[in-house]
């Protein structure tokens, strides 16, 4: 019994049953280049769950029972400038800035965290469903990724989910989504495990481009969990800034088409 792939990536397959699934057809990703401008040190002891740029800073958070943190830092130093302790019991995972206010989710309790950006005073906290890895702003919904396919925009009020997307390439669904990033009107997305930083249509969902980063840090720290992880991004340069956790470097690219 053979199967029957037809032009809309729907496989039937003929016999006592018929049945038919169908994944909508993505076009192979193009492949982006970049040039390496310069490097900052980054704490090794920093496992960079999510970071970002605003005003010449790094915001970080980084994560660990009993080791999570959120952290401003000077990038050309790696100077730790302002430091707040997570609860022991609290596993630090991305972080978005919205007006004053940073968002830090926690991995597996559904609860993350609000602070006030200059002071680091805990403002709130907010619910959502399942774990949570990454989150971005997107200008009108904060963007979570859960380690699956899904990215869910959520609503920066309410936290409700106002809608979802599976992140597709042209093999399939794409699952392990972890930091994110808004950028120029794309999600940038780390996959757990990864080198690659994907580039993903919001809308669709359909994975655009790919940034192949594996001859970054080399070697690795030993530590087989020390994994790309962390993007930032520059607007006035429009430069990249990766990093991974527990990685003694930033590296900041700009990425060439």
């Amino acid at each position: 019994m053979n199967p029957i792939r037809l032009a809309t990536n729907c496989v039937v397959t003929l016999g006592l049953l018929s049945l038919v699934s169908c994944e909508p057809r993505v076009a192979q990703p193009r492949s982006l280049g970049y040039e390496l401008v310069t490097t900052y040190p980054h704490d090794i002891t920093a496992s960079t769950q999510g970071l970002l740029l605003h005003e010449g800073v790094y915001y970080e958070s980084t994560g660990g029972y009993d080791q999570s943190t959120l952290r401003r830092v000077d990038p050309e130093s790696g100077r730790v400038l302002q430091l707040r302790h997570l609860p022991v019991n609290a596993f630090g995972e991305g972080l978005a800035l919205l007006d004053d206010r940073l968002f830090q989710l926690e991995w597996t309790s559904g609860t993350g965290f609000i602070y006030d950006r200059e002071s680091f005073n805990r403002l709130g906290e907010f619910q959502y469903d399942g774990e949570g890895w990454g989150l971005a702003w997107d200008g009108n919904y904060f963007v979570l990724s859960d380690g699956t396919a899904t990215l869910r925009f959520m609503d920066p009020d309410s936290f409700t989910v106002a809608r979802t997307v599976t992140v597709r390439d042209h093999r399939g669904r794409v699952d392990e989504l972890n930091e994110l990033e808004f950028i120029e009107g794309k999600v940038y997305a780390n996959r757990w495990h990864h080198d690659d930083i994907l580039v993903i249509d919001p809308i669709s969902g359909n994975v655009e481009a790919t940034l192949d980063l594996t001859s970054l840090e080399r070697p690795r720290p030993r530590d087989p969990e020390s994994v790309l992880n962390g993007i930032a991004y520059d607007p006035k340069t429009r430069l990249l800034h990766v990093t991974g956790k527990c990685w003694p470097r930033v590296y900041v690219l700009r990425v060439m088409e």
